[in-house]
């Protein structure tokens, strides 16, 4: 049985029964886990996504998925490569906390990225041909999410405007010398010191290096608050991308994150018209993270020897992707207006050179 994600639960592919997804009595709620526990995680922190879990590494984008068995490797979801190398049990990582299900239908998620093509003007028509022969796979891919309470101690300078009277010369309409004022604005600096704290809830980090990043970025939001608890059940009739970027790595791309919101709050706190931070000294506490995975439907397609992606938010059919350009009909609609353009001037010009009505 798969995992139909229009129903919500286990579906047999040849009767349509379905069955709910089997959970774990033992199995905890979902979680955060302390990070410095898994900076450095042993044997004993790691563990497969199921018993009967296998992998498979892709030999040309080296994307690594992992699946459940009767489901093949056959193409690699994020080039479109031929996969020729055999599956291997799944090595053990850093469990998923945390699964957010397949909600789109790969029926629906068709029809996303054909009307996606079907927009895109200056695609190559082969293009569009192939992606409708293209089929498209469902991928979890994965995610950190960090939480974290942090203190930070600021110096920096507050600057308050104020105004003066500037007088100046200059010539009026008569050309006469005339004395004039304005207001300049200047500023006052004033030594800044003090302390904010703020805690930060769930940023999230793309844990995989096999999709573009502005893509994912704009598949955003995902509904997190319907997180459900890691059960190999909801892999079954799809795959799961092993994360390419580590929990430590994954970290300091959310310290940047939080960062640029730590420096807004210290600008608040300085306060005045404008100000100059020196240094920010930043100690981030009770540090905790989830792996999660997060659905989507992806099409890999290949054009003049270079890869192009389409990816869907199977939660909520957002499209975001890269095409390639049709040369042939940017200079056809070239020519075709520089065509409009000559009509209209040879009509125009033919108009003023006929006699006026009456005249000899």
């Amino acid at each position: 049985m798969a995992f139909d994600p229009a129903s919500g639960a286990l579906k047999c592919p040849y009767c349509g029964s379905k069955e709910a997804v089997p959970q774990d009595d033992t199995a905890r709620p979902v979680q955060e886990n302390p990070l410095d526990d898994y900076l450095h995680a042993g044997p004993e922190r790691l563990a497969q996504l199921s018993q009967s879990a296998v992998q498979v590494t892709c030999g040309s984008c080296g994307a690594t998925t992992t699946f459940e068995p009767t489901e093949v490797a056959g193409f690699c979801a994020f080039c479109g490569g031929k996969i020729v190398a055999q599956p291997t049990a799944a090595d053990p990582l850093i469990a998923p906390e945390a699964v957010l299900p397949f909600r789109l239908p790969k029926k629906q998620a068709v029809g996303q990225i054909k009307g996606w093509l079907g927009s895109r003007w200056f695609a190559p028509n082969a293009l569009k041909d192939m992606a409708r022969q293209e089929s498209i796979q469902g991928v979890y891919l994965p995610f950190w999410t960090y939480d974290s309470r942090t203190v930070s101690g600021y110096t920096g300078q507050r600057g308050e405007h104020y105004y003066e009277t500037e007088f100046y010369t200059e010539q009026d309409d008569q050309g006469n010398t005339v004395q004039r004022s304005r207001q300049v604005q200047r500023t006052r600096w004033w030594p800044a010191q003090g302390q904010v704290a703020r805690d930060f809830d769930d940023i999230t980090i793309s844990a995989s290096k096999s999709v573009e990043a502005v893509n994912l970025h704009e598949l955003a939001p995902w509904d997190l608050e319907n997180l459900a608890p890691y059960a190999p059940a909801y892999l079954s009739g799809f795959k799961a991308q092993r994360y390419q970027v580590e929990l430590g790595d994954g970290f300091e791309s959310a310290r940047g994150i939080m960062a640029g919101v730590i420096e807004g709050d210290v600008r608040s706190d300085i306060g005045g018209d404008e100000q100059i931070i020196d240094h920010i000294q930043t100690r981030h506490y009770e540090v905790t993270f989830k792996h999660i995975l997060l659905p989507i439907w992806i099409a890999a397609y290949r054009f003049n020897e270079k890869v192009y992606q389409v990816v869907v938010n199977a939660r909520t059919g957002e499209v975001q992707g890269e095409r390639p350009y049709s040369v042939w009909k940017i200079v056809g609609l070239v020519l075709l207006v520089l065509g409009i353009l000559a009509l209209i001037y040879f009509w125009q010009a033919s108009g003023n050179r006929m006699p006026a009505r009456g005249s000899q």
